[in-house]
């Protein structure tokens, strides 16, 4: 039996403690994949963007096809909530869900007003390593004719998954995954950035990848610094030849890539003044 952290998850009006059953083997996200989630963070007293976060969800449930049933002011009251069943100096993944119960017309569409919805809260620390080294994957990120990529969809992360399990079989943290026509899109769990002559240059969000609340956030301040920040097209040869790389995302916030294969960085000062500004506005000091 799996051994999980301090959990509490908010279903139909009550808190539940540890990891209840919520879905039975005849809900349409069991067998057919229709559920949404996203994912916010408590640390230090502070819930950066919970507001985004939240509206995303809720977003992300449209693009499958359900139709939401939390508003999203709800969504964060329950959230401050929640986040008082933990510890002042907990760390907190804060994680509402969306899943299909109903079936749709011809059994595999989803009924869009027979949904269900939870809002779980668990213990989870801050990375705290040095950074993390990447590779490339012989898997790549679809478009949207083919998966909801519109959407943080769980159908998606079986995919991420490949991804990330051929990454750290090759001995390394995380991979760089490219979307179908070669161009660099993402990690297998975060956004991307590169360094290069002190410009920041980032994929061009097309389609195939999540535009995440972290990476344009971390884009702004970089920005109202004086940072010059590019979204263009780049492949793996660019990351190569960076001078600075570094991920952003909602779990580690800001992360720097110590290498990409055989090219190493370290830990650059661009990284390292982003992890600032984004620490800055998460408690209110810009």
């Amino acid at each position: 039996m799996a051994e999980f952290s301090k959990t509490w998850t908010w279903y139909k009006n009550e808190w539940h403690e540890g990891n209840p059953p919520l879905m039975g083997p005849r809900a349409h996200a069991f067998w057919l994949g229709s559920s949404v989630f996203d994912g916010a963070r408590v640390f230090e007293g502070v819930m950066p963007d919970l507001d985004l976060h939240c509206e995303r969800t809720n977003n992300s449930a449209l693009a499958l096809g359900m139709n939401p049933t939390i508003e999203v002011g709800a969504m964060m009251e329950l959230t401050k909530e929640g986040a008082g069943k933990f510890g002042t100096d907990a760390a907190i993944y804060v994680r509402p869900t969306y899943w299909g119960v109903g079936e749709g017309a011809g059994v595999i569409s989803v009924n869009p007003d027979i949904v269900d919805f939870c809002l779980t809260l668990f213990e989870a620390p801050m990375p705290t390593s040095d950074g993390i080294r990447i590779t490339t994957t012989s898997f790549r990120r679809p478009t949207v004719e083919c998966m909801p990529v519109n959407a943080k969809a769980g159908c998606l992360y079986p995919n991420n998954s490949r991804c990330l399990n051929e990454a750290i079989a090759k001995g390394f943290d995380n991979a760089l995954v490219c979307d179908m026509l070669g161009n660099v899109a993402e990690l297998a769990t975060a956004n991307i950035f590169l360094v290069k002559d002190g410009v920041v240059q980032t994929p061009v969000p097309n389609g195939t990848f999540l535009n995440g609340i972290t990476r344009q956030r971390v884009i702004k301040l970089l920005t109202d610094a004086g940072y010059k920040v590019e979204e263009r097209t780049l492949r793996y040869e660019d990351f190569h030849a960076a001078d600075e790389v570094f991920a952003t995302g909602n779990y580690g916030k800001v992360t720097p890539v110590l290498a990409f294969d055989s090219s190493e960085y370290g830990s650059g000062p661009v990284g390292q003044k982003a992890k600032e500004l984004y620490w800055a506005f998460s408690h209110g000091q810009l």
